[in-house]
């Protein structure tokens, strides 16, 4: 790991709340928590903990958006779910119309064949 890499990382452990997405409010936060006497240095610290923050940022949009997703999905899925399931109690119901319409035919056709058998 190189130095900038280090320094930017040990002052990110302590100060963290400190530093956001901005460049120039990074520089004042690290004029505050420590002493650089080179300008580009502090430049390039100040740089690498935006670039950091930035992604970090950046990854957890990505992360909530997943789980957005995520969730939209099983919710779809669950109503896709229900649907299918009204649609599977409409037939039954279908169903069980159509076997009531053939047991009301037959009462009439059942005793008749019985008594003949009886008969027999």
């Amino acid at each position: 790991m190189d130095r900038i890499k280090r320094l930017s990382y040990e002052v990110l452990v302590d100060h963290k709340t400190k530093f956001g997405e901005d460049f120039a409010d990074n520089k004042k936060a690290l004029d505050q928590v420590s002493i650089v006497r080179s300008k580009g240095l502090k430049n390039e610290i100040a740089g690498y903990i935006t670039k950091f923050i930035k992604k970090e940022v950046r990854e957890e949009k990505a992360k909530q958006a997943r789980i957005t997703a995520s969730k939209a999905e099983q919710q779809a899925e669950e109503k896709s779910e229900i649907e299918m399931t009204e649609d599977v109690v409409v037939e039954g119901v279908e169903t069980v119309e159509a076997t009531e319409t053939v047991v009301e035919s037959t009462p009439e056709e059942i005793p008749s064949e019985t008594a003949e058998e009886k008969t027999e």
